[in-house]
């Protein structure tokens, strides 16, 4: 602005001084018209360059921003149509990936998560967390950690740990625009895990000598996610290929049978309002394990989504049996917090 303000004031300084000037030796009218287009051409010169001299700082800036904006997820999806985090780290419910892709980005930017989810029964406990990024609305990666303790005798003092890196990519339909037709959201996604080993059973340090095949193993799955706008509902089913034993963390394969299984998932979620869903969940389990007489997972849940960049999920879930050593249906409370655009 000081750049402006100066050369308007040459300019005018100019115009008024030039007939002082004139008085200065006689001129012909010829002279004073020249001389008077010269100062009026070199006052409109200052004026240009004063104004291209502002202008250009604010062009930079200009650029700066769309530079940054063009970095900055849009947070363009409805909200919920992220879906949550499920216990191993894919965007979806809590117990079962959909083909929904994780975040708040549109097909042109991204969304990203962190999440945290603790789940309590009568003997155990189970923790998870880890984050997630979603891109174009196409492509989801995922790393997540899982921690399970025991909590009644014999496996009071019992860890275990797992690892999970997860990667879903959407093949084909969209949840949200496809309203118009039937064909629903698809994507395929593939987990990799590995077990840490197992702490607190003294000699006993690895899945392997509970009688898993392996302590690392690969799940396939393929997701359908179905969204219908107009009556405020979710409908999911997967179909997963897995030799995990209770996800793996008991490991993978076992005496019972190593090898793949086709496992059928399945979710339904009712919106209540813009900002609250209702659900439940279905898992089927293989039961490979002599010493863990494996049961299918069922919850019922509450989710809670007060922004685009929060959600809490509450829920009643039920686990069947866990080992052999604590023989009780295992049922609690679920709660996952996430955080993210």
């Amino acid at each position: 602005m000081k750049h402006t303000i100066r050369g308007a004031a040459l300019a005018v300084l100019a115009m008024l001084g030039a007939p002082v000037l004139a008085q200065m030796r006689p001129m012909t009218p010829a002279e004073q018209e020249a001389w008077t287009a010269a100062r009026q051409r070199k006052a409109v010169q200052a004026m240009r360059q004063a104004s291209t001299a502002e202008a250009a700082p604010a062009s930079d800036r200009n650029e700066r921003n769309d530079s940054n904006d063009r970095w900055m997820p849009d947070l363009a999806k409805l909200t919920a149509t992220g879906g949550v985090i499920q216990v191993e780290g894919a965007g979806g419910g809590g117990l079962t990936p959909w083909a929904l892709i994780t975040g708040y980005g549109s097909r042109d930017s991204y969304g990203a998560n962190a999440h945290y989810t603790y789940l309590a029964t009568q003997d155990y406990t189970l923790r998870s967390y880890g984050v997630a990024v979603g891109i174009l609305d196409r492509l989801e990666l995922s790393v997540a950690k899982q921690e399970f303790y025991g909590g009644a005798a014999p496996l009071n003092d019992l860890k275990i740990t797992q690892d999970i890196v997860g990667v879903k990519l959407k093949l084909a339909g969209d949840a949200v625009y496809d309203q118009d037709r039937w064909l629903p959201q698809i994507a395929a996604g593939v987990m990799f895990k590995r077990n840490n080993g197992v702490g607190g059973l003294g000699p006993v340090t690895s899945v392997k000598q509970l009688g898993a095949a392996s302590d690392a193993g690969i799940d396939y799955y393929l997701s359908a996610t179905k969204l219908l706008l107009a009556q405020s509902l979710l409908l999911n089913g997967t179909v997963r290929l897995t030799k995990a034993n209770q996800m793996g963390l008991l490991g993978f394969g076992g005496d019972r049978g190593d090898r793949y299984q086709a496992m059928g998932e399945f979710s339904a979620a009712y919106l209540i309002q813009r900002d609250l869903a209702l659900g439940v969940e279905y898992r089927m389990k293989p039961r490979n394990l002599a010493a863990d007489p494996e049961k299918d997972y069922y919850d019922a849940f509450l989710a809670w989504f007060p922004s685009k960049n929060l959600s809490l999920t509450l829920a009643y879930v039920a686990l069947g049996d866990i080992t052999v050593y604590n023989p009780k249906r295992q049922r609690g409370v679920y709660l996952s917090l996430q955080a993210g655009f």
